[in-house]
């Protein structure tokens, strides 16, 4: 019994001087939990929204404020014309557009209803229907405080439209978040193991003494695993179009060159990772656990980003997958063009280019 009891102490010490070893049993579930308890959150807050007032009366004004007032809505824009719906659409950033009828306020009074249309962007399903229901519940709240003796008499009438998923189908939003997920985590995983385990048998020290430069490694590493990804986004595509019916709105050509660099980032990710890593479960471990948790819950994937704590808000800007998932929305369901997604294109390359900048500073100081 001494001896065992001796046996595991030296365990616990063993265990307390490896500081990874510590992060891992304490720092990870500390961290999985405080990101899971404030990402998930299905309120509905600062929705952006644009406005179309044909009518622009003292009743379109007090129930504009209303809903501003609520905290669940932002004005992002005020539109002049119907000509403008679609394009504010496609830019991305308004979730929801109102437009009053001309002369709501005095149909309202005269003829005892009125009419407003709802326009949603129901390529996230969720926060559309979200949307739908806090809406109406505002205007009923406003109805019924405006007019508290004429409820029966005196109604507005909204309509609604949901926009690129008329039928509200959930595929149009797991199918771009999932594509997501899949190439970063496969990717990643694939070139942080591969290359690890060569630097567990020693052979990466044969590379790195022979006459290849630094970028020359990473290229030859990245290439097969690039056309083999390339490989799934085909099976991807194929099986949300042939199966589940999403729709590819957009170029096919520009859709394949976008993903052929979020590929390519997450290659270039993976190289970064092994380069970092002493042991493929080390590798394995920071893949998955490091990228696979924080990729689903700060990419705006399953939870809109804008409904987060300001800290995880501002975090997620650096998750890779929060603007290929845009990209992706963009392209496949709203069908737009380069100009609409150049900006989200440019992070992905930015991201690249360091990851490949420090992978390479890694590697050449490795040759010194």
């Amino acid at each position: 019994m001494k001896r065992f009891l001796s046996f595991v102490k030296k365990e616990f010490l063993h265990i307390f001087r490896d500081v990874r070893t510590l992060i891992i049993i304490f720092g990870i579930p500390v961290a999985e939990i405080l990101i899971f308890g404030f990402a998930i959150n299905t309120d509905l807050k600062d929705a952006r929204i644009a406005i179309l007032d044909l009518s622009k009366d003292a009743t379109t004004q007090r129930l504009t404020n209303k809903l501003l007032s609520s905290g669940y809505f932002i004005l992002e824009k005020e539109l002049q014309s119907d000509n403008e719906l679609e394009s504010v659409f496609k830019e991305g950033k308004v979730r929801m557009v109102l437009v009053y009828e001309n002369n709501f306020g005095q149909k309202l009074q005269k003829e005892g209803k009125a009419s407003i249309q709802l326009l949603l962007d129901a390529s996230e399903p969720n926060t559309a229907n979200m949307l739908h229901g806090y809406t109406t519940g505002i205007i009923n709240d406003f109805m019924m405080k405006a007019y508290p003796l004429n409820q029966q008499n005196i109604r507005i009438i909204p309509s609604v439209r949901m926009a690129y998923n008329s039928e509200l189908k959930s595929v149009f939003m797991f199918v771009p978040g999932i594509m997501a997920i899949i190439l970063i985590l496969v990717s990643a995983l694939m070139t942080s193991v591969t290359i690890t385990r060569e630097k567990e048998l020693g052979t990466m020290e044969v590379l790195l003494g022979s006459p290849l430069k630094p970028i020359q490694i990473i290229l030859g590493k990245v290439t097969p695993y690039l056309l083999l990804s390339l490989v799934n986004v085909a099976s991807i595509l194929g099986l949300a179009y042939f199966v589940f019916g999403l729709p590819i709105a957009g170029s096919l050509v520009l859709l394949i060159a976008e993903c052929t660099l979020f590929i390519f980032l997450s290659l270039s990710l993976g190289i970064l990772i092994s380069t970092v890593s002493k042991t493929m479960q080390q590798a394995m471990l920071i893949s998955m656990v490091g990228l696979m948790m924080p990729s689903i819950l700060l990419s705006g994937f399953i939870f809109p980003v804008e409904n987060m704590p300001d800290i995880l808000y501002y975090l997620s800007f650096i998750m890779p997958p929060r603007w290929f998932i845009e990209i992706l929305k963009s392209v496949m369901i709203k069908g737009v063009g380069f100009s609409y997604i150049w900006k989200e294109t440019l992070i992905l390359s930015l991201m690249t280019l360091v990851f490949i900048f420090i992978s390479i500073k890694k590697f050449k100081i490795r040759l010194e």
